[in-house]
């Protein structure tokens, strides 16, 4: 389906928004089981600027786009349908009186669903510091199993974000002999720089003014006093924020991760929300779920969803039935 194609005039079984891991596999998920199925997407996906997927069985090193790709053909394959736009608003519908939702996309196209699955993913806010965003999903990295074997045994700097950035400057020294903690001004207790110190985790208490890059990749940090201090991986936590953008109208429960990391929408067993008829899927729900993880809990909502829309069909069939009969 390209851009400017119409969406189906009848009411689909579902609509996913979002064709990352997570919203692919329910989709795959949904039209395995014969349920017509309709993926919009806006192109923009989280991983978009890595050079590939890591500790994904079978997939070693994949680009992102590509792995998108494929599965957007795996979803064709079985009579599912994706659509390029993205969302303007979302009313809600109702399952127990058979209303759908609907979804308008920009520049007017309308798709209606008896049921919905939002894997619309994260958005990352990194600290304002000159060189973070230029080199984010390459030089600039935040899980070590993502991107840790391709910095390995490199001098790398941790920056200090939130709480879990004592925790990932301990994970990456599992990669690095060399590994720094750019404190930025945050208070470390005795405990955190005792285990450091036995580690040999450095801790610099200047503030960094500037990540150093050329062609090649990172260079270095440059300190507020001017000095330059050499590191070829920057490791930083990023702060998480729902994208929910045109999905207002759903009122989708958020919580607070801990340690100030940022935001996530509320689920419940595989990914139902407190809004009847609607699942999450992916880092929308799980910030931290690396792609595997992602796409199995995508399968587990498109099943989820199959069964509740089973239930209903079944109690609508025993009703008329009974009608019937009576």
């Amino acid at each position: 389906m390209t851009e400017t194609e119409e969406l189906p005039q009848e009411i689909v079984d579902a609509v996913v928004i979002g064709a990352g891991p997570a919203g692919l596999s329910g989709a795959v998920a949904l039209a395995r089981s014969r349920r017509s199925v309709v993926v919009i997407d806006s192109g923009e996906p989280r991983n978009a600027p890595a050079d590939g997927v890591h500790v994904l069985l079978g997939r070693e090193g994949i680009a992102p786009l590509e792995l998108q790709a494929l599965g957007r053909e795996e979803v064709r394959g079985y009579g599912g349908r994706v659509a390029h736009g993205t969302v303007a608003s979302v009313l809600p519908g109702d399952p127990d009186s058979a209303k759908p939702f609907t979804v308008e996309l920009d520049g007017g196209r309308i798709a209606r669903a008896r049921r919905l699955l939002a894997a619309t993913g994260v958005r990352d806010t990194l600290p304002e510091i000159p060189g973070l965003a230029e080199n984010w999903g390459r030089g600039v990295v935040h899980c070590p199993y993502c991107h840790g074997w391709e910095v390995r045994e490199q001098p790398i700097g941790v920056l200090a974000t939130a709480a879990g950035s004592v925790h990932q400057a301990l994970l990456f020294r599992q990669l690095s002999d060399d590994v720094v903690f750019y404190a930025a001004g945050r208070d470390l207790d005795a405990d955190t720089r005792a285990r450091f110190a036995a580690r040999g985790i450095r801790i610099v208490e200047a503030p960094v003014a500037a990540v150093e890059f050329a062609a090649n990749g990172v260079t270095g940090v440059r300190l507020a006093d001017g000095s330059v201090e050499p590191r070829r991986a920057i490791a930083v936590a990023s702060i998480v924020e729902p994208r929910l953008t045109g999905l207002d109208g759903l009122a989708l429960p958020l919580e607070d991760l801990p340690g100030g990391a940022g935001r996530r929408v509320l689920s419940g067993p595989a990914g139902a929300t407190t809004v009847a008829g609607v699942w999450v899927a992916g880092n929308v729900t799980d910030p931290f779920a690396q792609v595997g993880a992602s796409a199995a809990a995508g399968v587990m909502a498109g099943a989820h969803i199959n069964a509740d829309l089973i239930a209903a069909e079944t109690d609508r069939a025993l009703r008329d039935r009974d009608s019937a009969a009576a």
